[in-house]
């Protein structure tokens, strides 16, 4: 087993070697199964384009759930079932989105050859999809790079926006800006026009029109909850010709999320993420050009309880 899982010190799954081709992220291992992928959530947190030497306990679990709160949310047909017919331009869509998320069972053919407790929980088998290669970015409140993007230009991927916003205010109307996958590094912002230079109009206009209708009703159902969306970035990917949503979806490593209780535009929000190692990180003594340094364990534990106030606020019960 110490072969398979490597666990830090506090039990977070830093890494996992299943007997399967493997391509490792940032923070999840995707296995190819042969018909299908298996998505593997770990612990690994990432900062300023580092993986951290830290895990964050049952992070991984956490995203994973989160996920498939979101994706059964669609199953069920609250999310992104009524995008039209056709657009201005005159091209079809579906009526609704699809997803490629199969099961978040341990397959049998996995559980054969490892032991399949650690992944329990964060996995995510998944169809095959041939990726589109732009993030979709979906902003409904002003923070992050468009609102050092605004500051400077008065708009966010080339759309403007009004004078006088102030930082984390909500915008009139969510807006569509994408950006670029990068392999390595940040990814990079980019106008729409850059995006449909690149993928063409039709599927360009196709994938802004799902993107806002999965963000519009996905805001509705957290809004219930008291969290407010305030961005997300979403991926699309391409099966027997379908184009639908694939990876992890509207999670805190994807999105923004608020409390509606607590927000008061003007200055930064206290959000449900990874806020705690950015701040550590930004007030230590590291370079952030080199390996970054371990996390204190209270850091860790914060950033732990984080993650899980979102899910317990979202989902309305206890993680277990």
């Amino acid at each position: 087993m110490n072969d398979t899982y490597q666990f830090d010190a506090a039990g977070a799954l830093l890494s996992t070697q299943l007997p399967f081709p493997r391509r490792q992220g940032k923070v999840r291992d995707v296995y190819d199964l042969g018909d299908r992928l298996l998505i593997v959530s770990s612990d690994r947190i990432s900062a300023f384009d580092y993986i951290l030497p830290t895990g964050i306990p049952d992070k991984g679990r956490l995203l994973t759930a989160m996920s498939r709160f979101w994706f059964e949310q669609m199953d069920a047909g609250r999310i992104g079932q009524n995008i039209g017919s056709a657009g201005g331009d005159g091209s079809s869509n579906p009526q609704s989105i699809s997803h490629h998320l199969i099961s978040t069972d341990v397959p049998e053919d996995v559980a054969a050859v490892v032991d399949p407790k650690p992944l329990e929980g964060r996995v995510m088998v998944t169809r095959k999809a041939s990726v589109v290669p732009f993030e979709c970015v979906v902003r409904g409140y002003l923070e992050g790079s468009g609102w050092k993007e605004y500051q400077a230009t008065g708009e966010v991927c080339g759309v403007s926006l009004p004078a006088g916003l102030k930082q984390c205010d909500q915008l009139s109307e969510a807006i569509f800006t994408p950006a670029t996958k990068a392999e390595e590094g940040h990814d990079e912002n980019v106008s729409y026009e850059v995006m449909s230079q690149s993928l063409g109009e039709e599927q360009s206009s196709q994938l802004r029109r799902m993107s806002l209708a999965i963000y519009q009703d996905a805001s509705k159902i957290a809004a219930e909850r008291g969290l407010l969306i305030a961005d997300t970035k979403f991926e699309f990917g391409v099966v027997d010709g379908e184009l639908m949503l694939i990876d992890e979806v509207l999670t805190p490593d994807s999105s923004r999320f608020w409390a509606a209780d607590e927000y008061e535009p003007g200055h930064s929000q206290r959000s449900f993420d990874k806020q705690f190692v950015r701040e550590y990180l930004q007030e230590s003594d590291w370079d952030r050009n080199s390996p970054p340094p371990p996390l204190p364990e209270s850091i860790a534990h914060q950033t732990a309880d984080r993650y899980r106030e979102g899910y317990e606020r979202l989902v309305g019960k206890a993680f277990a």
